[in-house]
């Protein structure tokens, strides 16, 4: 008799199991969570989950149109860029800088005859051969929101920038494996350029003589755009500081005048000297994915 009580008592425990486990089941209401991968609240529309229970790192929400946790690049600084030689156009997710290579301030490397020649007021020892011709045509297409790669990119000979005055920006080598050597500097002008079978181009950061008027020189102007997208401003920041926490290659997350108090990844020229008196616009990798110019 006892053995039939505890039967009847262990079955009904069993349905009551079940029963509860079903009742669980029925309770749990599935619904669409969306990734939030810079934690702002909002959440990507493209990567999702369906849970009862809200995944870590996933919201409701569903309207983040950039959840990369980079901000894209200020329109604003493209106004900076010399209209009379550069183009800049968007195209969905891209931008496209057009560049004819002509700068907008005076050197003697134009010809004589141009209104902006000028006597050498740097490179007065020696000069690289010829002078700045017709038209050419660089042309940089990147991503308006640019995004840091896993491992940077060691920039190579030609162009690996453009800019704001349409000149494209070189890095610190003159050939393969061939560092910039004093002989090399003394053929500079005033704007950190000389001319060279690409044309003119800049390798390092301008003097501060009375004849600049237009570039950066050890201040928080925007110098131009780099391969990977990013922007590249003077050595200073907007407040007149040296920032203190650049990574290896100038680059760190602030504001800057065209942010609108956002932070954004942005590279500055670095506050290192060569040969007791210059500074090289870009020596460093390049955090983003670089982009050919041609």
């Amino acid at each position: 008799m006892n053995y039939l009580k505890f039967s009847i008592l262990l079955l009904l425990g069993v349905a009551l199991f079940f029963s509860s486990c079903k009742n669980d089941e029925d309770s749990c209401i599935e619904i669409v969570w969306y990734e939030d991968a810079d934690g702002d609240g909002l959440g990507n529309p493209n990567v999702s989950r369906v849970a009862c229970n809200q995944p870590e790192g996933y919201v409701e929400d569903n309207t983040d149109p950039n959840d990369t946790g980079l901000a894209s690049t200020p329109l604003s600084a493209f106004d900076e860029f010399n209209s009379e030689a550069v183009t800049i156009s968007f195209d969905g997710n891209e931008v496209t800088i057009e560049s004819n290579g002509l700068p907008n301030h005076t050197t003697p490397y134009w010809e004589e005859t141009h209104p902006l020649y000028i006597e050498p007021v740097v490179a007065t020892t020696r000069q690289t051969p010829g002078r700045i011709g017709g038209e050419r045509s660089y042309t940089l297409t990147v991503p308006i929101i640019p995004e840091i790669a896993p491992t940077g990119t060691v920039t190579g000979l030609g162009a690996i920038g453009i800019a704001v005055t349409g000149v494209p920006i070189f890095n610190d080598l003159e050939g393969p494996n061939r560092p910039l050597e004093e002989m090399i500097v003394e053929t500079f002008d005033y704007a950190g350029a000389h001319n060279g079978p690409s044309g003119y181009h800049y390798h390092i950061e301008s003097y501060d003589v009375p004849e600049n008027t237009v570039l950066s020189h050890d201040d928080e102007k925007l110098v131009g755009i780099m391969a990977d997208g990013f922007l590249i401003y003077g050595r200073r920041e907007m407040d007149g500081s040296y920032p203190t926490d650049l990574d290896e290659s100038g680059g760190h997350f602030g504001v800057t005048q065209h942010s609108n108090g956002e932070e954004i990844y942005h590279y500055h020229i670095i506050n290192e000297y060569y040969f007791g008196n210059i500074i090289a616009l870009f020596a460093g990798e390049l955090k983003g994915t670089p982009n050919t110019i041609f």
